[in-house]
């Protein structure tokens, strides 16, 4: 195909074999992309394309990766929002007939294989080093191990208890990646030997938790793809990634209102976020 369509924050080159996503690198544009810059989309990582209505006079060119071809969709777990979404190209209206015919192109090319779990990586991961500030600590990954240290602001007593973790990637099965774009996010590492029922994330040393700004998406997921994608390619096979699941422990529940409670009292978040979050920590129980 070799034709390039531009649309609002990115442009999709066609080339034989794949897509070449650029990304707008500026203020407007969403911070995930910028720091992904570009990626290169193999058509065999495709399950589906989609061409929909979008808002304000637009159309969304949607390109459905398949599970297992991206790690950092699989780490996502379905928690981007649509506006972040790497795989969503928007387009002015008037170029639908356009976005039709390269969705047509691309659906064309898609193989036999689409509807089923790819069976290894063929989208790359960002590579490291990576590294990024949490509330309670600084992890970094070298590309050989996971490295997590303490911020004496942020971590619980237990994890200074335990003090600075080092996980070698050969330690390692998998990921849980929960966004921080709510107060509870965090990113868990899941060892091969971890308890079967793992301690809550700001008490559990193979987490670091988010909050106040600590641990964006545009820093934290990158990352968690990019240790995702390590650990597949040392062992040789399919990555667990934990999915949260939508009911949660009646402790877990009151100690984030607790916690919601302390952000509230220091004046870190108004008396609507306030009452908002804790009504929807309530509907999980």
């Amino acid at each position: 195909m070799g034709d390039v369509l531009a649309g609002i924050h990115a442009t999709w080159e066609f080339e034989p074999d794949s897509v070449l996503i650029r990304f707008e690198r500026g203020i407007r544009a969403p911070k995930l992309y910028t720091a992904l810059r570009e990626r290169r989309i193999p058509h065999e990582a495709l399950e589906s394309v989609t061409l929909t209505p979008g808002k304000r006079g637009t159309v969304v060119l949607h390109a459905v990766p398949r599970p297992g071809a991206d790690p950092l969709m699989d780490a996502a777990a379905g928690q981007l929002k649509d506006g972040c979404d790497p795989y969503r190209l928007v387009l002015p209206a008037e170029r639908e007939t356009l976005a039709e015919y390269y969705a047509d192109e691309l659906r064309a090319l898609l193989g036999p294989d689409a509807a089923e779990p790819c069976e290894r990586y063929v989208v790359a991961a960002p590579e490291p080093p990576q590294s990024f500030k949490a509330y309670d600590g600084k992890a970094s990954f070298d590309g050989r191990q996971v490295a997590f240290r303490w911020f004496w602001t942020g971590a619980s007593s237990a994890k200074w208890k335990a003090g600075d973790q080092t996980f070698p990637l050969a330690s390692l099965c998998g990921v849980e990646w929960r966004s921080p774009e709510v107060f509870d996010g965090y990113l868990r590492l899941l060892r091969r030997d971890g308890e079967a029922a793992a301690p809550q994330p700001d008490q559990d040393p193979a987490a670091v938790v988010f909050g106040l700004g600590y641990g964006p998406v545009h820093e934290s997921l990158p990352f968690a793809a990019a240790v995702l994608q390590a650990i597949r390619g040392a062992a040789g096979a399919p990555v667990p990634v934990a999915v949260s699941s939508g009911r949660r422990d009646p402790a877990d529940i009151a100690e984030r209102i607790r916690h919601l409670g302390e952000l509230h009292r220091a004046g870190l978040v108004t008396d609507d976020e306030f009452s908002a979050k804790k009504a929807e920590l309530l509907a999980e129980l």
